[in-house]
């Protein structure tokens, strides 16, 4: 009997997998660049990315949320609802010619994409001269879950960066 009790935890033990969880942290506040395709307008949505190597932090901001005003609290816009936040693995270092070019080059190619599940992207906006505007962006409670549901744990995203407006 203890023989067969030592089979079938054996089975158990070496069947067991941690449901395919690649990703343990999504990273981008060392990166301070923020960059975008076209000119950043309050008019038009807005797509705003960060490249860490093989990997890209995509926000894309709709249409009015970047304000040419100045603003004395945070304005919030939903994830996902009004904002979307997309994270993507890529095969190979990616550069902003993948994002700006139509149509992108044939690689690198995306091997994994996760769209946030929750959070709030936070905007507010300063000026020095009532001409230009620095909008600064947060993310708050940004959730990632992967293809099998299981949740990427460590967010080091809190601080996007900053985009400017107007001039």
């Amino acid at each position: 009997m203890k023989k067969y009790l030592l089979i079938v935890c054996s089975i158990l033990f070496f069947d067991c997998n941690d449901g395919d969880l690649q990703i343990e942290t999504v990273d981008f506040d060392s990166i301070d660049t923020v960059q975008n395709c076209d000119v950043v307008s309050v008019s038009t949505s807005n797509v705003l990315f960060k490249i860490n190597g093989d990997e890209a932090l995509i926000i894309t901001l709709p249409s009015g949320l970047l304000k040419n005003t100045v603003t004395t609290t945070d304005i919030e816009s939903a994830v996902p609802g009004n904002s979307q936040v997309s994270y993507r693995i890529f095969s190979d270092n990616v550069s902003s010619a993948y994002f700006c070019d139509s149509p992108p080059p044939l690689t690198p190619t995306v091997m994994e994409e996760i769209e946030a599940q929750g959070g709030s992207v936070l905007v507010t906006t300063s000026s020095t001269d009532n001409t230009t505007f620095t909008h600064t962006i947060k993310l708050s409670g940004i959730s990632f879950l992967n293809e099998n549901g299981s949740r990427i744990t460590d967010l080091q995203i809190n601080e996007f960066g900053t985009v400017t407006t107007g001039g």
